[in-house]
């Protein structure tokens, strides 16, 4: 391959249409070689815009209507699953399983509707933390029911009262009586919400007596 040994910059500039590329009046004719390129170019860009030809589609199709349902199917399996080895006092097996349904969960395709994932994903967050109170593992107990809340902030008490009944235990006493009121008043007076939040501040009162 020839070095190159000469270089020509020449200004472009669209149409007023915006449907081309031109040189600029101002510069020198262009060469044939030139010109050349920019009719390529310029035949291209029509090709791609143009609708009428039918060559090629003018929108990126959106995702399919329907969604495949094996990833809930595992999801929900590994859920079960879970919860049978909870029940069943396994609590570290329990985890480890609500961990896969996570997992799995997590790893939905981008083009489908958040709100599934997010309604899978409370679910087991909440679930797991639960697991981890069983075994008064308070602080991991508390980050995933904090994620379960905000993940479904509404109807998803469990998680609130979780995460509360987790900061009480590790003494973090005006962070939880705080956690709870914003649970309250997020759940409506949660009849177990209530319960906590007077136990939180028997507690208070009585590290201030």
């Amino acid at each position: 391959m020839a070095e190159l040994t000469h270089f020509d910059m020449q200004p472009l500039q669209l149409t007023e249409d915006f449907r081309a590329v031109t040189v600029a009046p101002s510069a020198s004719k262009p060469s044939r070689s030139l010109q050349a390129e920019l009719d390529a170019l310029n035949d291209l860009h029509h090709k791609l815009i143009s609708s009428e030809e039918g060559v090629l589609p003018t929108r990126v199709p959106g995702p399919p209507a329907s969604i495949p349902p094996k990833r809930a199917q595992a999801v929900t399996k590994l859920r079960d699953q879970a919860n049978d080895l909870y029940r069943k006092g396994k609590h570290a097996e329990a985890q480890k399983m609500y961990t896969a349904g996570i997992e799995m969960a997590r790893a939905r395709p981008s083009w489908q509707p958040c709100a599934i994932s997010r309604e899978e994903l409370g679910g087991l967050y909440a679930n797991r933390a639960q697991a981890y109170m069983a075994v008064g593992q308070w602080a991991e107990g508390s980050v995933d029911a904090q994620t379960s809340a905000e993940l479904r902030k509404m109807g998803n008490a469990k998680a609130w009262w979780r995460r509360g009944k987790c900061l009480m235990e590790m003494g973090r006493l005006e962070e939880a009586s705080e956690w709870v009121r914003r649970a309250l008043e997020i759940e409506g007076g949660e009849a177990d919400l209530r319960e906590l939040l007077e136990d939180i501040e028997k507690r208070l009162a009585r590290g201030k007596a």
